[in-house]
């Protein structure tokens, strides 16, 4: 499965939401209820579906899902 499917699978999860599609350009603002607790969860869940862990530098970065696809990328390579 694309790395890509597998986060819109852990987003789905996190906001409860199946009709959720991410794409590389989207933000906080738009997807309905992501707001800074359900930020920590993502993370959370980012991270243990994936096997990976982020810095707290790395979260500060995060402008957009593509920063989040990429340094995701990074670490599972």
């Amino acid at each position: 499965m694309e790395l890509q499917e597998r986060l819109n699978e852990v987003f789905c999860q996190v906001f409860d939401d199946d009709d959720i599609r991410i794409a590389p350009e989207m933000t906080a603002d738009d997807i309905d209820g992501w707001d800074s607790l359900s930020h920590v969860n993502l993370i959370v869940a980012v991270e243990a579906t994936f096997g990976i862990r982020f810095t707290h530098k790395e979260v500060l970065t995060f402008k957009n899902i593509g920063d989040l696809l990429n340094c995701i990328t990074a670490k599972v390579q």
